[in-house]
């Protein structure tokens, strides 16, 4: 014999069978302000009205246990999968094939180009070699663009467009290429 479950099944009313003396009791629970209602015994042979199920007759449940599943179709077997899986590829039009490449082309630009966990460690990268889609990137560079080797100071005009503005452009390029010549051994 097999011993029962330590915590037991219950029942819709809550009744369960107790693992020591195999009775039918409602377990002792704990009431909201805290006190313990004691485990009641629950005679033989009783059924409360809530684990009362529905009558079924015997042709009634033996139709219900081998009832087929609903939509099922009678004589009909769904193919296998190993099988279907090599016609799909032959059976796929034009149009199909054409979207699996491209799918497949964003799959791999996706895997080429990869975030960097940290972005303050982009100079690191770039000693190191760097990712070729970084460098590649980087070598098409237009002239008038804006990157951290090469700054663009025409990037962003002045807002107040006054002759102090230009004096204050002139100055910066002079310092930037005090900086560019200027080598730190």
């Amino acid at each position: 014999m097999s011993k029962p479950p330590i915590i037991p099944d219950t029942t819709a009313a809550g009744i369960a069978v107790d693992p020591r003396t195999l009775e039918r009791v409602i377990p002792e629970s704990r009431r909201p302000d805290g006190t313990v209602r004691k485990q009641i015994k629950i005679r033989p042979g009783f059924t409360p009205q809530e684990d009362v199920r529905r009558f079924r007759g015997t042709r009634q449940a033996q139709m219900d246990a081998t009832a087929l599943p609903k939509g099922h179709i009678i004589g009909w077997a769904p193919p296998s999968q190993a099988a279907a899986a090599p016609a799909s590829k032959a059976a796929l039009s034009k149009a199909q094939k054409k979207n699996e490449k491209r799918k497949e082309k964003r799959k791999e630009k996706r895997e080429e180009t990869q975030v960097k966990d940290n972005w303050e460690d982009d100079d690191e990268g770039e000693a190191e070699g760097g990712s070729p889609a970084l460098s590649a990137s980087a070598g098409k560079a237009e002239e008038g663009a804006h990157t951290p080797e090469t700054p663009n100071w025409a990037a962003a005009p002045d807002a107040k467009g006054t002759k102090e503005g230009t004096k204050k452009d002139t100055g910066a390029e002079g310092l930037a290429d005090k900086l560019e010549k200027l080598e730190v051994r």
